[in-house]
């Protein structure tokens, strides 16, 4: 405990980082009150109405909520979050490996994500506002209590009003996310979801609170969940960080008088090298049969289905996890190309001990990588069934049991860790003890050549 206090008087020691870190509050503080700016012409009397009888959280509107710190529910300026930039990045990701233009732009190094950062920009403001004009008829059908109507004057101008607010307040806070990236501890995409989800843990808490007060759950158990939700913490760690280091030898050379190589490096392969992706992608797909049905409440074959696809069911259950293996070996093979990675080493006259270089190096690492990448998503698919389990089985409510597993522990521990890793960097720059003992979070440690790592989240 000394030492982290330690390690806290440190940080504020150093001038630059002391600046960093307070200008990543200050934005992280107008990303949080945005999400309370309600749009024009909407009732927040009826708003709040029908907040409290909503039923969406296991639809996408659920977890897009989630994602941007109830700024959907509120019907804020900042509703859309960061997510049109996620997902104009992600296509512009995936369309690298059926467009060559965009795959010469991935490997053209800074000049080439400089012009895809530019592509994303434009793809982030045309899926801005298609998603703006959507979320503006749903809550202009959205009713409060007594069926009186969220937006009174449901016209044109509230629609057009509502484009262009919700739009202009991704771009603010895609070009907040570059200051913080830019001018604060780095990451900044990353931190504001990460600052909206876990804007939702102290009202996850005071639900519990409440439970306890009106005498519906023994304090006791809430002891135990939070033992649980520690050991589940450390687990999701362990995995985040878990990595097979593959060593390769540099040859020696001589140039003039100097003598280059002949060193051995490593090649992290991250048991978890999709990332939180996979269950993004699985969760998309999964709540795509839920959000349809909302919109017909009263249908009986809708009622039929509801109940089938109910995330209570063994059939969710089986196929989510199955979802979640695809994808985990889908995104991987994207974000890990054992060819590059073989070649450049080929190039640099780097070698694999016992391995020929060029395709028998490639063929090598990708075994490697089929194998850790099954038990990483064998536990991926746990984690996203974890929240599911635990509101079911221990009755727990569904905000509280969302910071189990899925998407938001992930989340959190992902970003948490980058962003212990950018301050440790600093701290031993200036020759400070970082938190961890060795001074080093794992993961930074010299020797390591960081390759094929899926950056965001």
């Amino acid at each position: 405990m000394n030492r982290i206090i330690e390690t806290l008087k440190n940080i504020f020691r150093i001038e630059e980082l002391r600046q960093r870190i307070l200008f990543t509050a200050g934005v992280l503080f107008v990303v949080r009150l945005g999400a309370f700016i309600t749009l024009p012409g909407v009732d927040v009397a009826a708003l709040k109405a029908a907040s409290a009888h909503s039923s969406s959280s296991n639809t996408l509107f659920g977890l897009f909520d989630l994602f941007v710190g109830g700024a959907f529910s509120n019907a804020a300026i900042f509703a859309l979050g960061i997510m049109p930039y996620i997902s104009a990045t992600i296509i512009l990701q995936l369309g690298g490996i059926f467009i060559p233009e965009l795959q010469r732009m991935q490997r053209e190094g800074e000049e080439g994500r400089r012009r895809l950062n530019n592509y994303a920009r434009v793809a982030t403001v045309i899926l801005a506002a298609l998603q703006a004009w959507a979320v503006s008829i749903k809550i202009a059908s959205t009713q409060g209590a007594g069926g009186t109507s969220v937006v009174p004057d449901a016209g044109f101008l509230f629609t057009i009003t509502a484009i262009v607010l919700l739009t202009a307040g991704t771009v603010l806070l895609m070009w907040l996310g570059e200051q913080i990236t830019e001018r604060g501890i780095g990451n900044g995409i990353s931190l504001i979801i990460f600052i909206g989800i876990i804007a939702q843990l102290p009202v996850a808490f005071l639900q519990e609170f409440k439970l306890i007060q009106a005498g519906s759950r023994v304090w006791i158990v809430d002891v135990i969940l939070l033992g649980l939700l520690v050991v589940i913490i450390a687990l999701v760690i362990l995995m985040t960080q878990g990595t097979r280091r593959i060593p390769v030898q540099y040859a020696k050379r001589v140039v003039g008088r100097k003598v280059y190589g002949g060193t051995t490096q490593y090649i992290p392969l991250r048991v978890n090298t999709a990332g939180v992706m996979p269950i993004i992608f699985a969760q998309s797909i999964m709540f795509i049969p839920s959000t349809i049905l909302s919109f017909f409440p009263d249908a009986q074959w809708a009622a039929t289905l509801a109940r089938v696809w109910s995330d209570r069911s063994f059939v969710y259950a089986a196929f989510y996890a199955v979802l979640i293996v695809f994808f985990t070996y889908f995104y991987t093979a994207i974000a890990f190309n054992p060819k590059d990675v073989a070649d450049n080493m080929k190039k640099q006259g780097g070698f694999v001990p016992g391995i020929r270089p060029g395709a028998p190096t490639a063929e090598y690492m990708d075994n490697i990588l089929t194998r850790i990448t099954l038990p990483g998503s064998i536990f991926l698919a746990i984690v996203a069934i974890l929240p599911v389990f635990v509101s079911n089985a221990l009755a727990v409510p569904s905000l509280f049991a969302s910071f189990f597993g899925g998407t938001s522990l992930l989340i959190i521990v992902g970003v948490a860790l980058d962003t212990l890793q950018q301050i440790e960097s600093y701290l031993l720059m200036r020759h400070y003890d970082g938190f961890m003992k060795s001074g080093k979070l794992r993961g930074r440690s010299s020797g390591n050549v960081n390759v094929g790592a899926p950056g965001g989240f």
